[in-house]
């Protein structure tokens, strides 16, 4: 059979027809046509593209994870602030009763010396007992870390634990010393219950302003 150029187009054409008809999707499918699906839209997203997600997910993690340092820290400082505060209270617990059971020894105290100036043998027996009960008081605060302040004569004033009543010109004293305890005080540990009330030497008194002429007046 002798084929013609024109009947080699025409085949040529039928064949590329049917080729193209059979990659059609049937009618009413939601398919695309399989020619109008590049070669991109196959191979997903790009690095470039997803580079910015991962550096926000290590971005968020690490502020996670400074959060928690953070927690954790505050969490140390409370549990410690919270001993402190309570080791404290355990140590000065006793300071509310101590505080007032000083006025009742204060008056055992004068009791005691009010009988030793006192010539009735009478109150020379209760003395023996008052004293007792004095001594045993001040031995149970001293079980109880309560100590006297000392504030002796002629110790220097110190106002973190000595209260000053009144100052007083003296030539045996030097200025800003004890010269005399009005009250004693007290501490427990390292606090002060009750500070020492003294009295504190102002320094020598001048004697020429004292001094008065005969009409009256001072000299000059």
């Amino acid at each position: 059979m002798i084929v013609s150029e024109d009947n080699l187009e025409s085949g040529t054409h039928k064949h590329q027809t049917e080729r193209a008809e059979s990659n059609m999707p049937p009618e009413g499918s939601p398919f695309p046509f399989q020619s109008d699906i590049s070669a991109d839209d196959t191979q997903g997203p790009s690095l470039d593209e997803t580079s910015p997600t991962i550096e926000s997910l290590q971005y968020q993690l690490q502020e996670s994870d400074n959060r928690l340092l953070r927690s954790q820290a505050e969490l140390e400082n409370f549990r410690k602030r919270s001993r402190r505060e309570l080791n404290e209270q355990q140590r000065y617990a006793q300071l509310p009763i101590i505080r007032d059971l000083l006025p009742v020894l204060d008056n055992l105290e004068r009791a005691v010396s009010s009988a030793n100036q006192s010539d009735d043998p009478s109150i020379h027996s209760l003395l023996e007992g008052v004293q007792l009960v004095t001594a045993e008081l001040k031995s149970v605060l001293e079980r109880h870390h309560c100590q006297p302040i000392e504030a002796v004569t002629g110790t220097v004033f110190d106002p973190n634990c000595h209260e000053a009543i009144s100052q007083q010109p003296s030539a045996e004293h030097p200025p800003s010393s004890v010269m005399h305890v009005v009250q004693a005080g007290y501490q427990l540990r390292d606090r002060v219950v009750r500070p020492s009330q003294v009295i504190v030497a102002s320094g020598v008194p001048d004697e020429t302003d004292g001094e008065m002429s005969s009409d009256g007046s001072h000299k000059g």
